[in-house]
């Protein structure tokens, strides 16, 4: 892969989602990095800007929401698309996540070819397959 190729961050406190997820978006054409909690992954992100954000949002230090207020309110980051990816279910939730500048919201467990599909329209990869 190369530079031009688009970069995911995965936001996830959880070792085995950020490897399930990084192994789905390889395969699909991306580069990955990682990062524990909305803190890791505002530095991150603000030292070199992805093409996608992939959000937990229960975490520690900083929640998955309070990620995306703070990357929405940075010039850099504000256009980033971002995909919510959780296990939460409450009411409020999808709702939430949309205020808070998700542009999808996905639960967990998330079949990978969904994954990979929603997150290379969103990364702007192109799809295999796709005629022009």
């Amino acid at each position: 892969m190369t530079a031009t190729t688009p970069l995911a961050l995965i936001v996830d406190d959880a070792a085995t989602i950020r490897s399930f997820h990084r192994d789905t978006l390889e395969k699909a054409g991306m580069r990955v990095e990682e990062a524990m909690n909305g803190l890791e992954a505002l530095e991150r992100a603000l030292a070199a800007p992805p093409n996608l954000f992939l959000v937990d949002v229960n975490m520690p230090q900083m929640d998955g929401l309070s990620f995306l207020r703070a990357a929405r309110a940075e010039p850099a980051l504000a256009a980033i698309p971002a995909i919510i990816v959780t296990s939460e279910r409450a009411a409020g939730d999808v709702e939430g996540s949309f205020a808070a500048g998700a542009n999808l919201f996905l639960s967990k467990p998330v079949r990978p070819e969904v994954l990979a599909r929603f997150a290379s329209v969103l990364a702007g990869v192109p799809l295999h397959g796709a005629s022009a």
